[in-house]
């Protein structure tokens, strides 16, 4: 499949000068030593396909931003180059290319014009532009009334008026309201499956697993991972849970059936087994009945003495989605002084109300409510498991709704 956007070793540094007439030197080559440098990327390669969707994910200050206005040309690298094959629309900052004068109409010429496209083309295209922005009157009066949101609103429907070869969204769809984010990711699926490749920056990694083929993970300006959405965005999840200072190992192994498990964590306490089991035979279920009776047994145990043990648990399906979840700081059952070598052991009993499909268990051991705390152990996808419906009318999803028709006819 051909290589619409090639970046190879490419590199950021700003550098610090002691007068503007040194860094002035430098723009003709002259040799300068800077006062400090910093390097917001460095060494950083990889290449999308057509039609491939990749996401960009790391903390704030990883340079995800800067990488991508490399990509556009907006930001002139220090090292390496970027390849593109066809046009790139990329929505990078709210307001980027708008005169906050000018009306939404007027912008759209505007800022469209600096994207490449004639004023006939503009024109010809506004009708839709207008209907997908849904902003009512305030298309035609200047955007510095316009909320963020619907600011959002216009650079998305003109960024995707017209069909891109590679399209690329920097976190500006999470200011907009739920349903134009709906409508948003829906319209950048459509691009996706006619050849558009995507490039998504985004803090919502559900987002992520729903969408994108591929995912780097990126830290301190450098690439730290770059694979499948399951195996980085867990990675991910296990790397910020790590408080400074911390001693947290992270593991990964590919399972035969293609999930993927990751365990992190400083394991002073651990699960020691986990089984999900069915409630009246006590047998291990590896594929279940919808409304089957249920229960996922879990021990752990310490190999120090422990203040506070809480036990999370969360349900997810074959994308990654989260079906449910708990701990016992909410249900006010956490333990308390555990000591070295104690185990424990929980049980969670349910009602398998799942619809056909794969799915999977996670737990995470901590001290509190949130494995930002105390990450004793998070293991993603520990228990898999099918379910199958042989009882109930055919339905799709993920619920089995506990639902009845009833029909009348006069």
């Amino acid at each position: 499949m051909t290589n619409v956007l090639t970046v190879s070793g490419v590199g950021k540094c700003y550098a610090a000068y002691k007068s503007n007439l040194q860094r002035f030197a430098t723009w003709f080559g002259l040799q300068v030593t800077p006062v400090s440098q910093f390097w917001a990327n460095r060494d950083i390669s990889f290449s999308v396909k057509r039609g491939e969707a990749l996401a960009l994910i790391g903390q704030n200050g990883a340079g995800k931003s800067t990488l991508l206005k490399i990509i556009t040309g907006t930001v002139r690298p220090t090292t390496g180059n970027v390849g593109v094959h066809g046009r790139i629309s990329a929505i990078l900052e709210l307001g980027l290319g708008f005169n906050p004068e000018f009306t939404g109409r007027q912008n759209i010429l505007h800022a469209g014009g600096l994207m490449g496209m004639s004023q006939q083309e503009l024109t010809a295209m506004m009708p839709d532009i207008e209907d997908f922005a849904e902003i009512g009157e305030f298309f035609d009066q200047p955007t510095r009334v316009y909320s963020s949101g619907m600011q959002a609103r216009l650079a998305f429907a003109l960024a995707t008026a017209k069909r891109p070869e590679v399209l690329i969204v920097d976190e500006v769809l999470s200011v907009g309201d739920s349903y134009f984010q709906h409508k948003s990711f829906d319209r950048i699926r459509q691009f996706k499956e006619k050849g558009t490749s995507i490039i998504l920056v985004t803090h919502g990694l559900a987002d992520v697993r729903a969408l994108c083929d591929r995912v780097i993970l990126l830290d301190k300006g450098t690439m730290i991972k770059d694979g499948s959405p399951d195996e980085v965005v867990d990675f991910y999840n296990a790397m910020i849970a790590a408080r400074e200072g911390a001693k947290v190992e992270v593991e990964q192994k590919r399972q035969e059936n293609g999930w993927l498990t990751t365990r992190s964590g400083t394991f002073d306490i651990y699960v020691s087994s986990v089984a999900l089991l069915d409630e009246v035979t006590g047998e291990r279920m590896q594929t279940s009945r919808v409304d089957q009776r249920l229960v996922l047994k879990v021990s752990a145990r310490a190999k120090k003495d422990i203040p506070k043990v809480v036990l999370g648990i969360m349900l997810r399906d074959r994308t990654g989605h989260v079906i449910w979840g708990t701990n016992t700081w909410h249900s006010k059952q956490v333990q308390e002084d555990v000591r070295a070598n104690e185990t424990l052991t929980f049980e969670l009993a349910f009602a398998c109300s799942l619809g056909p499909g794969s799915y999977s268990f996670s737990t995470a051991i901590t001290g509190s409510d949130t494995h930002l705390s105390e990450n004793y152990e998070w293991q993603d996808n520990v228990v898999v498991f099918d379910v199958v419906n042989v009882s109930r009318p055919i339905f799709i999803g993920t619920t089995a709704l506990d639902a009845r028709m009833a029909i009348s006819r006069d």
